[in-house]
């Protein structure tokens, strides 16, 4: 393996390991108690062009999760894993709403990351969201999420955070869901829901 691959390879151990570490952390005791949890003010630009502030996430439980378009594996997964929570929860899932959040606003426009929606077989009513480097920033803050570009010319890849989060109907962090384990997704979002 050249030293990019195996520095791909390290990021993603790494980001896995994260992963499960914050969600051990943050699912013990009652996470509703963390006020310095992930989450807060942003202003970004939905697949439709709209306008969209954090206020579109209280009124019902909403999942978040941050990445690309041009992600050739995790992000796609997320949100096909996602899709497939959001059906195995049954009556309670149809409220649920997911929200994808790009980490590379210079490819992933509203009209892009439509499309994405669209290829990806997303469920009605996810939103992909963008916008300028300094409002993707602010989101990404909020939401303790790293993120970097590796690479140069057309074909950049962007490492970063692969947690997912749970948001209650107030638009408050509950929790952190682990990307690629979705029955466990299931049960901990039953957990919140039932205000364990």
């Amino acid at each position: 393996m050249n030293r990019s691959r195996w520095f791909l390879l390290g990021f993603m151990v790494f980001a896995l390991l994260a992963s499960v570490g914050y969600y051990l952390t943050a699912s013990r005791g009652d996470p509703k108690s963390a006020g310095d949890g992930p989450g807060g003010p942003f202003q970004l630009v939905d697949q439709n062009g709209a306008q969209v502030t954090e206020a579109a996430l209280k009124g019902h439980w909403s999942v978040v999760f941050f990445g690309y378009t041009y992600c050739p594996d995790i992000c796609p997964g997320t949100l096909q894993n996602l899709a497939l929570v959001k059906d195995r929860l049954g009556p309670k899932g149809r409220d649920l709403k997911i929200v994808f959040i790009s980490v590379d606003p210079a490819r992933d426009t509203a009209a892009h990351n439509k499309e994405w929606l669209a290829v990806q077989g997303a469920p009605p009513g996810t939103l992909a969201l963008t916008g300028s480097d300094q409002q993707v920033a602010q989101a990404a803050k909020a939401y303790k999420v790293y993120y970097q570009k590796a690479g140069d010319g057309l074909n950049y890849s962007v490492n970063h955070s692969s947690v997912v989060y749970l948001m209650d109907p107030k638009g408050r962090f509950n929790r952190v869901l682990v990307y690629n384990l979705p029955d466990e997704m299931v049960t901990q979002i039953q957990k919140g829901m039932r205000g364990e």
